[in-house]
């Protein structure tokens, strides 16, 4: 299957670190990261799993809660997570999905055959409280994540979801945004009574708005 981005991601019950797991059941009306492990006692993926655990209030505060895949059983997980609390030093406070059976990773189209057939890739997904797939980013297997960027990405989706703007490169929370296209500028300046700065007609800046 191959999810694109606005399409209703797929439900699934499945055993978990934390025991069974229906997806919509548990992620409720928040957004949802999900992304995907080649395997358990990898190297990298144990620091993702720590850096995770570390950065869960974060999500927290923007209403997300995290959930990872790896394609090994409950068993193995849950020493697993003894080794990446022991040597992150942290604890593992999100549920890892068991998927032995291959069927969460084909459901999300996490297997790419032409990197390896035996593996998930690393995928995440960002997935907003109406179970729309809002974001995908997918690594090599051999190449850690950068979560600081999902971070910035839920931050950027939530703002130009409740207000006219889009976040320009590099964009951080708290820096100026860009204005739509489809807002002429006097519109713009009514719109957002923080300022707007034209660089071009098509190009207009303002202060996020809010801020």
């Amino acid at each position: 299957m191959t999810l694109q981005l606005g399409d209703t991601v797929p439900n699934f019950t499945q055993q978990s670190s934390e025991g069974e797991i229906t997806f919509y059941d548990w992620a409720g009306d928040s957004w949802v990261v999900f992304f995907s492990h080649p395997a358990d006692y990898t190297p990298v993926c144990t620091t993702e799993l720590g850096e995770v655990a570390k950065l869960k209030g974060e999500f927290a505060k923007r209403n997300a809660k995290v959930i990872a895949l790896s394609v090994d059983d409950v068993d193995s997980h849950k020493g697993w997570i003894g080794d990446i609390d022991e040597t992150q030093g942290t604890a593992v406070n999100y549920p890892i999905i068991a998927d032995a059976d291959n069927k969460v990773s084909n459901l999300y189209g996490m297997i790419h055959p032409n990197a390896d057939a035996k593996v998930t890739v690393r995928t995440v997904f960002v997935i907003d409280p109406n179970r729309k797939l809002r974001l995908t980013i997918t690594y090599p297997p051999s190449t850690g994540r950068n979560f600081q960027e999902i971070l910035r990405v839920i931050d950027s989706l939530q703002l130009t979801d409740n207000y006219s703007v889009a976040t320009p490169v590099n964009w951080k929370d708290g820096e100026d945004v860009v204005v739509s296209p489809k807002i002429s500028t006097e519109d713009a300046k009514q719109k957002f009574p923080k300022g707007v700065t034209e660089i071009k007609p098509y190009l207009r800046m303002t202060p996020q708005p809010n801020k």
